[in-house]
């Protein structure tokens, strides 16, 4: 179980003075202080617990009842006059060591999940159901102690009666300790008064601190039930310390007040530690004591018997240092010995460094350098390169190759450094043909230069994309890039290519036109700079345009004429136009599938596409129409064969011209 350290503070009994108030009166301080000084010299006066105001030793008694499974032994006999159970609910004038307890009496008691000291797994208490009348119920001896010291003597207590336990009344334990010398004599007393019932499971630690007689080495430790039994007086004791007490001795680094210190094992430095010491000994005698094992087990450091001790480790590890300080030559035995504080030194290794790149990597390209293992880092490398990041970046050149080396220092001031290489690897400088402008379907040499391999994109319109002088033949205007690469680096170059788009020429679609109309013709032109115009120019307005106005008296045909201006060839295309004096309308057909004649078609209607025709029967009905020329008549009415005869028609032609009327016969 783990030393209990000190004692909480206990309120005075209410009727004690309250001299708060009156301390700014100096001849009430000097009272209080003489009160004080008999209450330091006769510890039997006071009714109420006192603790150690100065330093404290070793515990001397550290009473924790052991550990292990759900129940211990039991003390020895003549430690109690109670009556050893193993059952975890003792009853009256029993006891039992147990880890825990639950359920006990109706669950009119906590339920205990583990003892006082903290972090002490399945640890033993000693769990009590008081007896009926008052009585001891715990005696020690404590022996190997030192006459004309005072020591400190405590143990932890909680009431298990939960405050809603069925009972007329409670009974509340209230214990007595006593320190008493071998022959009866008291050396200390208190009395804990009524320990109070709580909703939750609550230690208390209770005791007091007393003086050794001159000449005397052993004391009875005596803890005395007050209250009788009956339904309540039910505790649970634990964690009993008897240590030694004096004056305050507080340990220091000299000419400051740090306690704990950090060095490297690289540099390791001397640390002088001084310690001061209260009033209290009228000849005190020192010890500086070392420990191995974080504060368990302390050991003396031989020929160190000053207030002053200069620490001088070198080798890595954890060095904790305290003055032990006792009354003459009580020092030579522990348990007489009171301790300063803990001076912890700490040496520390130097900090694993190490330091990478992503080298090699090629000009231009980032440059990463990484460190670790510290908090502080100082880079220097060629070229005058200094960083103080961790992880500095810069954009690589040729001068930037060599050794980079970091010095780094981690959270104790520790020192170590590492290095890494670099190669800065020169970029390719690749070169390429000049921009060219080029007919379409004209091939195009290219040629690139200043590395060792090539790759060209797009991969359209090229005879090969790995060599150095590809076949280009783009169909459109084209920028071509390259990647040459040398060193394992790379460079990127790239043309552009200007197709000229050969000239295309479209006269457009063939004209029919009645003698004295005009119409347009539908000239497209198409090409890189291209420049045109017709032929013949008669009866044209406008030669050079693409669609100008004619007005032919007769049949005519047209070319466009279509020319690079950048010698990309010429086009040429035709265009007929057709010109009918007037419009002839046959005055018979014979649709008889014999492939003569078998429709009746007007011909000339192509020069008035809006024209309406009518054929009616001899009475007036409507057998055929049509507009313009998009239809002929086969004969048929709603897919019926018409009879031979004469049949009238009527032709408006929506231009102007009168309407045409006659007959058309129907033979067979």
């Amino acid at each position: 179980m783990k030393f209990v350290k000190d004692f909480k503070a206990y309120k005075p009994a209410k009727n004690l003075l309250n001299f708060g108030p009156l301390m700014k009166n100096a001849r009430l301080r000097i009272l209080l202080q003489i009160i004080t000084a008999l209450i330091c010299l006769f510890p039997g006066l006071t009714g109420y617990s006192q603790v150690c105001t100065g330093s404290l030793g070793d515990p001397v008694v550290s009473v924790t009842f052991g550990g292990g499974g759900t129940n211990g032994n039991p003390l020895p006999a003549a430690t109690t006059t109670y009556t050893f159970t193993s059952s975890i609910c003792p009853n009256d004038g029993f006891y039992t060591i147990v880890s825990s307890t639950a359920g006990c009496f109706g669950s009119s008691w906590h339920t205990l999940t583990e003892d006082h000291t903290p972090n002490d797994a399945n640890g033993y208490m000693m769990l009590i159901n008081a007896s009926l009348f008052p009585g001891d119920f715990y005696v020690d001896t404590v022996t190997n102690l030192c006459g004309n010291t005072k020591y400190e003597f405590g143990a932890w207590v909680t009431n298990v009666l939960l405050p809603s336990a069925s009972c007329p009344s409670h009974i509340r334990p209230k214990l007595t300790f006593n320190i008493e010398t071998i022959t009866g004599t008291i050396l200390g007393t208190y009395s804990t008064g009524d320990i109070l019932e709580t909703s939750a499971p609550t230690w208390l630690q209770y005791g007091l601190f007393f003086s050794m007689p001159v000449n005397s080495n052993a004391v009875v430790i005596r803890i005395t039930n007050d209250a009788p039994g009956g339904c309540g007086n039910d505790l649970a004791l634990d964690d009993i310390t008897f240590r030694p007490c004096g004056p305050t001795v507080d340990a220091s680094v000299i000419n400051s007040s740090m306690t704990s210190i950090d060095l490297c094992s690289a540099s390791p430095t001397p640390v002088p530690i001084t310690a001061t010491i209260g009033r209290g000994y009228t000849a005190p005698s020192f010890q500086w004591q070392t420990s191995s094992n974080n504060g368990i087990t302390w050991s003396d450091i031989p020929g160190q018997t000053t207030g002053n001790y200069i620490f001088n480790g070198t080798a890595a590890g954890l060095y904790q240092l305290r003055l032990t300080v006792a009354e003459g030559s009580n020092i030579t035995s522990p348990n007489c010995r009171v301790a300063s504080n803990v001076i912890t030194i700490t040496i520390h290794d130097a900090p694993v460094v190490s330091a990478s790149t992503n080298s090699p990597v090629c000009e231009g390209a980032v440059l990463n350098l990484n460190a670790t293992g510290g908090t502080v880092y100082n880079w220097t490398g060629p070229s005058g390169f200094t960083s103080a990041s961790d992880k500095p970046s810069v954009i690589a050149q040729t001068n930037l190759t060599g050794l980079y080396n970091v010095v780094v220092k981690d959270q104790y001031g520790c020192i170590n450094q590492a290095s890494t290489a670099v190669v800065v690897n020169p970029k390719p400088v690749v070169t390429i043909s000049n921009t060219q402008t080029v007919c379409e379907g004209v091939p195009v040499p290219l040629l690139a230069s200043g590395g060792n391999t090539y790759l060209w994109y797009p991969s359209t319109g090229l005879s090969a994309t790995d060599i150095a002088n590809p076949i280009a033949s783009p169909v459109d205007t084209t920028t071509y890039f390259v990647v040459g690469s040398g060193n394992n680096c790379n460079d990127t170059a790239s043309v552009i290519i200007n197709i000229l788009k050969k000239p295309f020429a479209s006269a457009g679609p063939d004209k029919i036109l009645l003698s004295g109309q005009s119409t347009l013709l539908d000239g497209v032109a198409a090409g890189s700079n291209v420049s045109y115009y017709w032929s013949p120019a008669q009866y044209l307005d406008f030669p050079l345009a693409l669609q100008p106005q004619t007005s032919p008296l007769n049949d005519i045909k047209y070319t466009l004429h279509v020319s690079s201006n950048a010698g990309c060839g010429i086009a040429e295309d035709d265009v007929f136009v057709k010109v009918y004096n007037d419009i002839y309308v046959p005055n018979a057909f014979s649709p008889n599938h014999d492939g003569l004649n078998d429709t009746w078609r007007i011909d000339g209607l192509q020069a008035a596409p809006n024209a309406r025709v009518f054929v009616f029967n001899r009475y007036g009905k409507i057998v055929f129409e049509t507009t313009g020329n998009n239809s002929q008549w086969d004969g048929t009415y709603r897919n019926n064969a018409l009879p031979v005869g004469s049949y009238t028609y009527m032709i408006d032609l929506k231009n102007g011209r009168k309407i045409l009327k006659g007959t058309v016969i129907l033979v067979r």
